[in-house]
């Protein structure tokens, strides 16, 4: 079997499909009913747009499938008791052989659970490969009661690895000034930036479009210091769940990729005489890949001696920004519903992580308001814009 992404030739009802996941066997046939399964959930509930989705969905089942082809098993093996099971075997097989990391492996587990369910709804199969139990949970009245929880029973796959609740990373404030007081090369600096004081995802700060970019000072209904509220498009960069958004920019970042703009990026641009969308471009002019902002991370962490993740800038980011504004008296909203709309979560209860990092912040650490967030950076946003390396 193969995993191949569909091409622009692929038109359902006038509509490209192209980046759509093809599991084919070994006649390039679609392989049934998993093909069908993920147009179910990728493009006929018309709910994931995002072609990076796409691509993640179909990768993971066909790591599971292309297990099953390896050991001459069926999707649809008879019953076994439970553990012995195909999905307890493909479990397994992750966790020992290949040392994945149980939340990982789950992410794919939790689509193959998916596929059995639907296959059981649908009539393709009689039983489902695992067994069930039923949990506990509370149900909170209102997004953010802490009173009058009801308790309900839900059903969980017991197939699931088990891992410990992951510890989520970020950086001090003092780490933040030591990053951006290090001489980096100029869109290496830009994407920290980004990532840092907007909360964008990684695939985010490099896809940003250059045409979002301008002088603010050539905007008479902007005053100098303030947040600049930025619409951003999937149809114009990379946007996780594909769903549109807005972040805010403070001013002197929006003057810094202006300069950047007109500066460093034109000279990177003319070296591979393309146009590219994205404002941050690599030594070579393309677009940074994925990879590409990996390899960024690890420089930067050679040079201050301390771990450096795209994921950490984001954590960042969201705990800071959270803090400032529950402590602002100025700021009329729900800190909470605030930070979830800047980042892009789906559920608050994703946003509401941050408030236990708070809790585990020292209070020399924590930053009292935005302006200050903004003032921790301006003091280094502006020199190296025009300089350093090219």
């Amino acid at each position: 079997m193969m995993l191949v992404l569909a091409t622009d030739d692929l038109v359902v009802e006038g509509r490209s499909f192209s980046g759509f996941p093809l599991l084919l066997d070994s006649e390039g046939w679609p392989l049934e009913p998993v093909q069908s399964f993920l147009w179910h959930i990728l493009a006929a509930t018309g709910r994931v747009e995002s072609k990076l989705t796409w691509d993640s969905y179909g990768r993971r089942l066909y790591d599971y499938f292309a297990f099953l082809e390896a050991n001459g098993l069926r999707w649809d093996a008879e019953p076994m008791p439970h553990g012995l099971g195909v999905v307890a075997r493909y479990r397994d097989w992750s966790l020992g052989e290949l040392g994945l990391n149980p939340s990982t492996l789950n992410k794919r587990l939790n689509l193959v659970v998916r596929f059995y369910e639907w296959c059981k709804s649908q009539g393709h199969a009689d039983h489902l490969p695992f067994g069930q139990r039923e949990v506990r949970t509370l149900a909170h009245d209102g997004v953010l009661a802490h009173v009058g929880r009801s308790k309900s029973m839900t059903t969980k796959p017991t197939v699931m690895a088990r891992e410990n609740k992951p510890t989520i990373k970020f950086l001090t404030k003092d780490q933040v000034r030591i990053c951006f007081g290090t001489k980096l090369d100029p869109s290496h600096r830009l994407l920290l930036h980004l990532m840092v004081r907007t909360g964008m995802r990684s695939c985010e700060a490099r896809t940003f479009p250059a045409r979002y970019v301008f002088n603010p000072r050539s905007r008479p209904d902007l005053a100098h210091g303030q947040m600049i509220r930025v619409e951003i498009h999937p149809g114009e960069m990379h946007i996780k769940f594909g769903k549109p958004r807005s972040v805010d920019v403070p001013w002197s970042l929006m003057e810094d990729m202006w300069s950047y703009s007109l500066h460093q990026r034109e000279k990177r641009r003319q070296r591979s005489g393309t146009q590219p969308s994205a404002l941050i471009l690599t030594g070579n002019g393309t677009e940074f890949s994925k990879s590409a902002v990996v390899d960024v991370m690890k420089a930067v962490e050679q040079k201050v001696g301390f771990p450096v993740r795209a994921h950490m800038l984001r954590h960042t980011y969201g705990t800071y920004t959270l803090a400032a504004l529950r402590k602002s008296s100025e700021f009329a909203g729900e800190p909470l519903l605030y930070v979830r709309d800047r980042m892009g979560h789906t559920d608050v209860q994703t946003t509401a992580i941050y408030l236990h990092l708070i809790n585990q912040l020292d209070a020399q650490i924590v930053i009292a308001h935005e302006d200050e967030i903004d003032m921790l950076f301006a003091g280094v946003a502006s020199p190296w814009m025009n300089g350093g390396n090219d």
